[in-house]
């Protein structure tokens, strides 16, 4: 069989499959939750009510959140497993294998159009490349729905209809992450920034970013992520404005609009608005009609033509295909504005609008009401909050340009400078950080202040650069501690150790007892020891002779430890501190009993 033979095969196969695929009768692998019949072409849902089940609830759960991974969440957290079948062609008696949800999985039954009960073919294509190392690539890639080569609509029961299918795919593709001057506001989040998504900058038209600011991260914010100016070789944004006053403002200019004369000044302009579109959808009707009569003129001029004149034939056939295409482009903008139309709101319908104007103020200042909530109610009305910041030296504010949805703009002013609070740490504080500054490092005093529980003129707690930056707003110097100790100097406990040659705890121990003297600034502050020759002079390497540990003269005088130690201070018996040996520590000089005739 020679090539050609072959090709005309193939060609009379790929057509009768696609004949078949445009009847819709042309068996292909389907969804899970969908089987195929007994009949040419029909499509039933599935027989097992769990699988259908689970279908339902992923639609009507997407109805509620808004996002594909809201979805997968709320499955993973409800502890409920999708359905999976091992192939397409099924008739309902196949075995069903149960999986833990994916977010593909969620994504594919939300995106295919066969839930919505139309029969598709065509939806991808194949290319084929040489690479560079001269191998065959085949690419597959998806194609927009108005290049489908086969789209039915109702073939078949859907879990949703088409009108709702297009509205989840609009949503879908609105949750993309936002881009400078493109669609897609980005899918609702949980933080408080209302305007997040909405938001625009007003001198590049960027999305705006959001960020949270104060002690807990709780206060929305909103900045340009455009590139600014350069300013001594920084970049700086077009914009960053905390969002307070913006999210009131624009919440207020939200509710003001839902109030009952609002309400009724939106239903005149919803009709308005269909009355446009009807408008409009007329003319294009008389536009398809007159397409449709040109290439009916050139369909009769090819047919009149004698078919052996082909120089006038070739450019007769060139005009009809030219109004064929004419004629199907107007028949799908046709089609696409019928789709986009307004629905018309019914009595019942017009008459609940109408009582949102007594209740949106208690609804939105529930505290059942989520900031998720508030920002899928402003998405309703919203299109996006233009932003452009004028930081006046003497007023500052914020021009917001609301624009609604149906085409209204409302302009509105916030004020974004106030005066700010008089910050001022207390005289007390500086007049002992005086003191303190001529003793101690800064690291030292930040520590002696805390133990006092003193804070910063902000409330916060200090630390060396806290007290660092004190000193130089009040011109305080700051400590210079001298290599060579002078006499008398006032040492802490660690530098008097060493140059005593003892252990800092012994030292301390002393301290506690009162045996030595110290000094302290204020409460909490280190202890300082002064030294001199008179302490110098206690101390020793070698007890003298017949001097006694304090616990052998407390026996000895029949006192207590505190008692001896009393009268050492006073002068009554003599001491020293001795610094090594066995005998290292106290030693007391017992004097001589006299002698008694009694």
């Amino acid at each position: 069989m020679s090539e050609a033979e072959l090709h005309i095969l193939r060609a009379r196969l790929d057509g009768g499959i696609r004949h078949k695929a445009a009847r819709g009768e042309l068996r292909r692998g389907l969804p899970v939750g969908l089987v195929w019949g007994e009949a040419d072409g029909e499509i039933r849902w599935h027989p097992d009510e769990a699988v259908t089940g689970v279908i339902t609830a992923i639609f009507e759960r997407f109805a509620v959140c808004g996002s594909v991974r809201g979805v997968w969440l709320w499955l993973r957290d409800q502890g409920l497993q999708l359905p999976l079948q091992k192939h397409g062609h099924v008739t309902g008696n196949e075995e069903i294998t149960w999986v833990e949800p994916t977010y593909h999985a969620v994504h594919t039954v939300l995106t295919h159009p066969g839930y919505a009960g139309a029969y598709t073919f065509g939806r991808t294509r194949q290319q084929r490349r040489v690479s560079e190392d001269g191998k065959i690539r085949i690419r597959r890639h998806r194609l927009p729905q108005d290049q489908w080569e086969v789209l039915i609509k109702d073939h078949h029961r859907g879990f949703i209809d088409w009108d709702t299918y297009q509205a989840n795919q609009s949503r879908i593709s609105g949750n993309i992450r936002p881009q400078a001057h493109q669609p897609g506001t980005g899918a609702i989040r949980e933080g408080a920034a209302l305007l997040q998504g909405l938001a625009t900058c007003g001198t590049c038209g960027r999305k705006l970013a959001v960020y949270y600011d104060g002690p807990s991260k709780s206060t929305p914010g909103y900045y340009c992520t455009g590139t600014g100016t350069l300013v001594e070789g920084r970049g700086t944004r077009h914009l960053r404005v905390g969002g307070l006053a913006i999210d009131t403002t624009v919440a207020q200019a939200f509710l003001a609009a839902l109030q009952p004369t609002a309400l009724q000044a939106c239903l005149t302009a919803a009709q308005q608005l269909e009355h446009g579109h009807d408008t409009a959808l007329v003319q294009w009707a008389r536009q398809v009609e007159q397409a449709r009569y040109q290439a009916n003129r050139a369909e009769r001029r090819y047919r009149a033509v004698d078919p052996d004149n082909r120089l006038v034939a070739r450019g007769l056939e060139t005009e009809w295909e030219h109004a064929l295409a004419a004629l199907a482009n107007a028949e799908a903008e046709l089609a696409r504005r019928q789709t986009a139309r307004p629905k018309t709101l019914t009595t019942h319908e017009k008459a609940q609008i109408l009582a949102l104007g007594d209740d949106l103020q208690q609804v939105w200042s529930a505290p059942t009401t989520t900031d998720k909530d508030r920002k899928q109610l402003l998405r309703t009305l919203l299109d996006d909050v233009h932003i452009t910041l004028h930081r006046d030296h003497t007023e500052g504010r914020a021009e917001l340009v609301l624009r609604w949805k149906g085409g209204a703009i409302s302009e509105l002013s916030v004020p974004i400078k106030r005066k700010p609070p008089k910050i001022r740490t207390n005289e007390d504080t500086i007049g002992l950080l005086r003191r303190l500054a001529m003793h101690y490092p800064d690291a030292k005093i930040a520590g002696i202040l805390n133990r006092q529980g003193r804070r910063t003129a902000r409330g916060l707690p200090y630390t060396a650069s806290r007290v660092q930056s004190l000193r130089h707003h009040w011109k305080i110097p700051n400590h210079q501690p001298s290599d060579q100790p002078q006499q008398g100097q006032l040492l802490n406990v660690t530098a008097a150790a060493n140059q005593l040659g003892i252990a800092p705890s012994t030292l301390l121990r002393w301290l506690n007892d009162g045996f030595v003297a110290g000094e302290q600034l204020t409460p909490g502050a280190p202890w300082r020891i002064r030294l001199t020759d008179q302490l110098r002079s206690m101390l020793t390497d070698n007890a003298p002779e017949g001097w006694v540990a304090i616990q052998y003269a407390t026996r000895a005088l029949g006192v207590s430890r505190q008692t001896v130690l009393q009268r050492v201070k006073r002068g009554e018996l003599q001491a020293v501190l001795t610094r090594t040996g066995r005998n290292k520590g106290l030693r007391i000089h017992l004097p001589q009993p006299q002698n008694s005739l009694f």
